[in-house]
């Protein structure tokens, strides 16, 4: 599924992807080396991806009339296993990018090409994105929106991870630019972005993800972060075919597709799509139900150190686990009531906030 990038003619622009065959086959190479088909963390191994040549649609057009050569893509399955989506990766640097999803953003471009989307509660009962990218880069996504005060404690399970995103308020990005993550706002680092595709301001603010690692050498790689990933589920589960989160003025619904073998993501009830047109969805879908009580500037701040229940969602069933977290630095765990881990499914994963 290849998407186009953002142009003033709203046409498909450059994108990077990893070659799907050769990851699958890799996928089947090392569940035939292991008896039970699991991968966690500690399976990440090898040497840094060398992001090479660009996609074959060529250029990301700019509104200004300037174009982005395209400094590289992942053409190439590697060996290891990416902590984040089960599938073939060596470690990378981590990039996390908040995603403006209000109506006017849509559709967005490159969010398919995230290793883990999260979708957050914010002002209005409305909802933001987050996207971790780090087993593959696009030429450019987005549109890339402000960051929040929960984002700083959120993201320290990726240890030190760079952070793209518009700006803050004053209060906000003093807790962001203090804290240990590597914050990189168009406010402050204005080279990596650029305004294009049809949307008006503020809903037409785009990032190359390769420019913005460049100002940020020392973010950290993917690592182990609580995932657990499995070719086969676990026994039991409810076979479900659609589960919703409704945060009051924004919906996000996911349904079970046999045909495409994955959760395909709808908001407030229309079909979630890129830029290209593609479909938007995951392999595995996690509701976490968290707190959310109100910051000092009114917008919910989720809670996602400590524990709680979780539906997580894979093969057309839902499973009823518990969620840990002891500390910010500390990854998140998925456990069965049998004790047992929570095995996700190898691929995209989406991760939605309920307000517990």
């Amino acid at each position: 599924m290849t998407t186009g990038s953002p142009s003033p003619g709203g046409g498909p622009g450059g994108i990077r992807r990893t070659a799907r065959i050769l990851a699958t086959l890799t996928v089947v190479a090392l569940a035939a080396g292991s008896g039970t088909g699991y991968s966690s963390a500690q399976d990440a191994h090898g040497a840094k991806d060398a992001r090479g040549a660009k996609g074959a649609q060529g250029t990301v057009k700019r509104t200004d009339g300037a174009q982005h050569p395209g400094k590289g893509g992942t053409g190439e399955a590697r060996e290891g296993t990416s902590p984040f989506t089960g599938l073939p990766a060596d470690p990378a640097p981590v990039l996390a990018v908040k995603i403006d999803n209000h109506k006017d953003a849509r559709p967005h471009t490159a969010v398919e090409d995230a290793d883990i989307t999260v979708v957050e509660k914010v002002e209005g009962g409305l909802s933001r994105l987050l996207g971790i990218y780090s087993s593959k880069l696009p030429d450019s996504l987005g549109p890339v929106r402000s960051a929040r005060a929960y984002n700083v404690e959120q993201l320290r399970m990726f240890d030190r991870p760079a952070l793209s995103y518009s700006g803050a308020r004053a209060g906000v990005e003093d807790l962001i630019e203090k804290s240990p993550l590597h914050a990189r706002s168009h406010d402050k680092y204005p080279e990596p972005y650029f305004r294009g595709g049809d949307n008006e301001a503020p809903h037409n603010l785009y990032v190359h993800p390769d420019e913005l690692l460049e100002t940020a050498p020392e973010a950290s790689e993917s690592a182990d972060i609580g995932f657990r990933f499995a070719d086969d589920a676990p026994e039991g589960g409810e076979p479900t075919k659609e589960r919703s989160v409704d945060y009051g003025s924004a919906e996000t619904t996911f349904n079970w597709s046999e045909k495409e073998d994955r959760w395909l993501t709808s908001f407030d009830g229309a079909p979630a799509t890129g830029t290209g047109g593609a479909r938007l969805g995951g392999k595995t879908v996690i509701v976490q139900k968290v707190e959310m009580p109100p910051d000092d500037g009114g917008t919910p701040y989720e809670k996602t150190v400590g524990s709680g229940d979780a539906t997580v969602l894979r093969d057309g069933k839902a499973y009823e686990t518990k969620w840990e977290r002891p500390t910010a630095e500390s990854g998140t765990s998925f456990t069965l009531p049998t004790g047992e881990r929570m095995p996700f499914d190898r691929g995209n994963v989406w991760l939605v906030y309920e307000e517990a």
